[in-house]
């Protein structure tokens, strides 16, 4: 006997059904755009060009780039167990991270869009045993075919901002379905426990936000030196995972910063990297000299403006520049993670709007490890007070470093949570072995 689904998911999966005949003009849009891989197309259908690996196999998925990062170390203890492992992510640019970054064995596929035949055919191939679904991605059509094929799924780093919370309690009934298939939550804060219990979800345990227990990221040591040789005694400021509007302001602190910092170099790493060229026009139309990663085009001497269009190099911008603006939060997008920056020894500025990372930035704000702008003024004013002072925005880097160490833990605490249910996949791989 089938189950009955609340009135809100059987419209979503009778849409869903319907929109499948829509996938591929969408798909050719978004290949149009830069979004999707020509190549690995077959995958968002739900048709894998790799074989299952023979024993037991986790499945993880996380939504993006800053998810997938977030538990690359996590990926890596349950590697060195000697369980299979498969990696879903639904962005070009975590396909770029996975490619870089995953352990030697991990496969990585591009997850279904989130139809029900899509989902079943991919559930068919891979045939996991345990899913793993990161932060907060969780697509209805994915989640109930799983759990109806009695997958253990475990929600890691489990995150739900109050503005999801609130739209949420309007369809309690919907939201309690999905979350009761979970067998176990691990939240990363208390609020995100409370929210997630509230909600309905079953057997929740804070063990805390993954991302404040991955290593700082790499720089390649070649680029790296080539770079600081380039802006040897220049002073330098950055932009980090910008977001459209954040640029605009960017350029326009640089413009008047400039007159009192002969030399200043911006270097701005927007948050997708496609739109590099759009962030070249901006500093163009500001009558400023820009240069672009992606096209080969080096720093001279007269470049006020280096647009950092790429993949996985937040870790060289965050060891070329003494002072980071962290985007997404002077735009009501939420915020992006400040911890890569604060271990990198980084003075970090932010806007208001940080309610994707709201604990840690407030750690950081109460421990002067970071300060608050609210527009260009501001933004402006910190940055040539920190330019000017670098002993106090070396106390601020000090700061910050102290307080995500003090926070971690994060990391041993999820795989305990998760031991018993990899020891049973072990024990059945070896019983498949005997």
């Amino acid at each position: 006997m089938s189950e009955k689904l609340p009135a809100a998911l059987r419209a979503y999966r009778m849409f869903s059904v319907m929109a499948a005949a829509f996938v591929p003009m969408a798909l050719a849009r978004r290949v149009k755009r830069g979004k999707e891989h020509r190549a690995r197309l077959a995958e968002r259908r739900g048709e894998a060009g790799i074989a299952r690996p023979r024993g037991p196999l986790v499945w993880l998925h996380s939504a993006s780039v800053g998810e997938l990062a977030s538990v690359l170390p996590l990926i890596e203890r349950i590697r060195s167990r000697g369980v299979n492992m498969l990696v879903t992510s639904g962005t070009v640019t975590s396909g770029g991270l996975a490619e870089q970054r995953l352990p030697h064995g991990v496969i990585h596929q591009f997850v279904p869009i989130d139809v029900p035949r899509f989902v079943r055919r991919f559930l068919d191939h891979w045939r996991p045993n345990l899913a793993l679904f990161v932060e907060s991605d969780l697509w209805p059509n994915i989640m109930i075919e799983t759990s109806r094929r009695n997958v253990p799924m475990i929600l890691v780093n489990g995150r739900l901002s109050e503005n999801s919370f609130r739209r949420w309690r309007y369809l309690p009934d919907t939201i309690f379905n999905l979350l009761r298939r979970f067998d176990l939550c691990l939240a990363g804060t208390p609020g995100d426990a409370e929210r997630l219990s509230e909600l309905g979800a079953p057997r929740v345990v804070t063990t805390g936000n993954l991302k404040l227990d991955v290593p700082a990221p790499p720089a390649d040591p070649a680029q790296l030196n080539a770079l600081q040789d380039t802006i040897l005694g220049r002073p330098v400021i950055a932009a980090a995972s910008t977001h459209p509007g954040e640029e605009n302001l960017i350029v326009e602190a640089h413009r008047r910063l400039r007159e009192n910092f002969p030399g200043l170099l911006t270097l701005i790493a927007p948050r997708h990297p496609e739109r590099g060229p759009g962030v070249v026009a901006i500093a163009a139309a500001a009558g400023l000299k820009a240069a672009l990663r992606t096209r080969g085009e080096r720093v001279t001497p007269v470049t006020d403006i280096y647009v950092a269009d790429t993949v996985g190099e937040l870790g060289l911008i965050y060891r070329l520049a003494p002072i980071v603006f962290i985007g997404g939060s002077l735009v009501r997008h939420g915020g992006q993670n400040p911890i890569e920056a604060a271990k990198l020894g980084a003075a970090i500025l932010h806007g208001p709007h940080v309610w994707n990372f709201a604990d840690i930035y407030s750690a950081l704000d109460d421990a002067r490890g970071a300060a608050l702008v609210t527009d260009a003024n501001l933004l402006t004013a910190r940055l040539g007070a920190w330019l000017t002072d670098p002993v106090a925005c070396a106390g601020v880097t000090d700061a910050a470093r102290a307080t995500v160490e003090s926070l971690g833990g994060a990391l041993d605490r999820t795989s305990q949570s998760l031991d018993p249910y990899l020891m049973q996949l072990q024990l059945r791989q070896r019983a498949g072995h005997a």
